[in-house]
Order: structure tokens, then sequence, then C-alpha cells
């Protein structure tokens, strides 16, 4: 059977075996004008008096965006926020636009262009937070684990925050969305670092759609509540990235809307686990490099079986992805190294999160990478080089039937990721 893979801008079609399964999002129906919804939704929210309401003309104000390897529709949100400020009466330069960056690196002119528009970059002041200046942020509290809370300063100083963002699963947060957009997204490297920890990310509970006793989660909305945002505004995505649902107003009430149309959206059951699954990162810009498609291995592992195999198309357009990330790949020879590594309990690094979630996939399953990375680049990632991913799968599926006396593997396909979260009943 032919298959379309998601895969950077482009996409890539694919000759899989008849018995594949494919599984699929539901098919959840676009909103038919988003710019009316989101300025609907702005008048209209949820637990909240509408934003014209919280803001005066005197006030500072302060949005958070998402950076580029996110889909979130900033051209759409942002918009239809500064014209109900400026309907108020807020001026151009008292309002500053916060890029989320986390710990990922600054957005160029031209992608804040394509993310925001021309218009908005030429008038509006544009922060690009930094995780490691501390001379950018402000301390705000540390956490029961003493870790120090310093979050953007420009958002701090605010009269009015605003939070933006895009609901989806996540692989150890549970859902993107509501107070994500604060930590990681504009908190100092110290508490993303206790936050995404390796005893946090080895908890149970930090796991795809998981809110409930995650700790990961938890204290993400936590710090989030502790800064006084005054609004969030938030969607959720098909798998064509058009906008499925808009949920805005008071931080909890609306981010916990987005994530119960989330979970009716993204989460699929299965009754059983698969011998090779093939997965992706979702196409641009979600798969931009290694470093953000560790979330695609770590989805396909869902559904694959202890020693089974998982084949990830993901473009990787910039690389590895973070420079320390891709140096501590280098610090073990093994997975199962790595993996001891980032869990010994003085282990504090950036970027291990990816390392911990990778290496947690690689001792399950083996992984075959197929990217625009070469074989040796690959291989010092510590994955198996792929060039060909149905003749990948076909050779895994020769390699099952010799070891199992004939026997046919059972074969996953998660075209869209996180859109389509398996959930095994065991």
């Amino acid at each position: 059977m032919k298959v379309h893979l998601p895969y950077g801008r482009q996409g890539l079609e694919v000759a899989l075996p008849e018995q594949a399964q494919v599984l699929l999002p539901e098919r959840v129906p676009a909103v038919a004008r988003p710019e009316e919804a989101v300025r609907q939704a702005l008048r209209q929210p949820i637990g909240s008096p509408p934003l014209a309401e919280l803001v005066q003309p005197a006030h500072t104000v302060a949005i958070v965006f998402s950076d580029i390897t996110r889909p979130t529709p900033n051209h759409i949100l942002l918009p239809a926020i500064l014209s109900e400020l400026a309907a108020r009466g807020v001026l151009e330069e008292k309002v500053a636009l916060v890029n989320a960056t986390g710990m990922h690196r600054p957005n160029t002119r031209e992608e804040l262009i394509a993310m925001l528009g021309q218009e908005i970059v030429d008038r509006y002041r544009i922060v690009q937070h930094d995780a490691r200046d501390k001379g950018q942020q402000a301390f705000l509290s540390k956490n029961e684990r003493g870790a120090e809370i310093w979050i953007n300063g420009d958002y701090m100083r605010a009269d009015v925050r605003i939070l933006t963002g895009f609901v989806e699963p996540h692989l150890f947060a549970g859902y993107s969305g509501g107070g994500k957009a604060v930590l990681p997204g504009i908190a100092g490297a110290e508490i993303i670092m206790s936050n995404h920890g390796g005893p946090m990310l080895a908890h149970p509970k930090a796991t795809w759609c998981q809110t409930e006793g995650n700790p990961i989660f938890e204290e993400a909305r936590r710090v989030a509540l502790a800064t006084q945002p005054a609004f969030i505004v938030n969607v959720t995505l098909n798998e064509r990235k058009e906008v499925t649902g808009m949920f805005a107003g008071e931080m909890i009430q609306a981010h916990d809307a987005g994530i119960a149309f989330a979970e009716r959206a993204y989460l699929q059951p299965l009754s059983r686990r698969y011998d090779i699954v093939v997965a992706t990162n979702m196409g641009y810009p979600a798969d931009i490099n290694l470093y953000q498609s560790v979330k695609g291995m770590s989805v396909a592992a869902q559904a694959v079986k202890e020693g089974g195999a998982i084949v990830l198309a993901t473009e990787c357009a910039d690389g590895l992805g973070q420079a320390h990330y891709a140096e501590m790949l280098a610090w073990r020879k093994t997975p199962e190294e790595l993996l001891n590594m980032v869990l010994e309990p003085v282990f504090a690094e950036l970027e291990q999160w990816a390392i911990q979630c990778q290496t947690m996939v690689q001792v399950k399953a083996d992984v075959y990478l197929y990217s625009s990375l070469g074989p040796e680049q690959t291989r010092r990632a510590h994955l198996r080089h792929c060039s060909d991913i149905g003749e990948t799968v076909a050779t895994l599926s020769q390699d099952f039937r010799h070891k199992n006396g004939g026997k046919e593997p059972t074969i996953l396909v998660l075209p869209f990721g996180q859109l389509a979260v398996p959930r095994v009943r065991d």
C-alpha cells in the first residue's frame, strides 16, 4: 500500500506491506473562519471577563507566543489580540511580544515574519527569551527541590500578561499549552532543568495525555499561575494544521477546556502492541531537528512491543538541533549507558530531557531514522540509518518472519505523530 507521511514541507509517499494498520487522528473539522473565531473567543472567554475589560489604555502588555518549532497559528492569534488592545487605547510601544523559546535558539527575522507577518514584526517590540541570561529575567521564587525560578523580565514587569499556545499531547507534560508558555517557554535555565530533570521524567505519570498526578504538568501550571497571567488564548489543530478549537480566558478553565477537546481528538485506544511502528514528527516545523523529533520516537514507543522496531521519518533540516544535546550524545557509547548517565542523582545538564526520552525508547526498541542527516551523523546519535523506509520495513519484516517461523509481523503507521497517540489497553 502507498502511505503519505508528513516530512519537512513536502511530505513522502512510501510503499508499505498491505497488512500495515494506519492510525489516523479523528476527523475534526476546521473552524470555518478562524480570524472571527479568535475575536469571538476574546470577547466571550471562558471563566473571565472579555480581554478588553482587563486592559486600560495606560497599561503595559506582554504577549507570549510560541517559537518556530511549534505550529501555533501566531499569524491568526496575535493580530486579533493586538487589534483588541488597540481598540482599548493601548499604544503599540506599550506592548512587548515575548518569543517563548524555552531552551531553543532565537528565531531569525525571516522566521519571525513567517510566523507573525511583516507588519507585526516591523511595528512591535519582539523579545527573544534567553533562558541562560539572568540579566533578562526576574526572580520569582524557589521550588520544593530548591531550584530558583526566574521568569522573563519583560513579561513580569507588564501590567497585563497574556499567554498563547497550542494544545496537543506531550510526551512527558501530558498536554502542551496553558502553563507551558511560562515553564519552559519564558523561564530560566535552572527551573527548566529542574522541571525536565531525570527523576521528574522518570515519574510513571509523566507521560502522554496524563495531567492528574503528573509532576511536570502540575509544576508548570503552578509556576504559570504564580506569574498571574491575565488571559490565555490556546488552540487545537487537526492534521492539516487547521484550527479546530479556540479556548480563551482564565488560564485553568480555558486550558482544561482545550485538554478535554484534545483528549477526544488525539487519543486513540488500541487493543495490542505492534512489532514494527512507522512514525513521523508531523512534518515542518515540528521535524526541524532531531532534538524536537524525540517526540515522534516517544509516541511510537507507546505502541511498539518490547524488542520491536521503530522507523521514524523526520527531515531534521537544522541537523541534530540543540548543541549541548548533540554533545551529550557522544558522552557514552550506548543508549543504555546514556540513560544510566542522566538518571544518576547528581546529573544535571541542559537538554538532558531529550537524551532521557530518546534513550528510554531505545532500550525498548531499535530506532531507524530516515532524515536529511547522513549515515555517520545518524550513528553518532545512536540511531540506525534508514535510506528507504519501504526497504527498511521490508527487511525488518523478513527478519521477523525468519525468527518467528514465517509469521507475519504486525505493523502500525502513525503518519501524524502526537495527533494520534496510541493508548494500549494492557
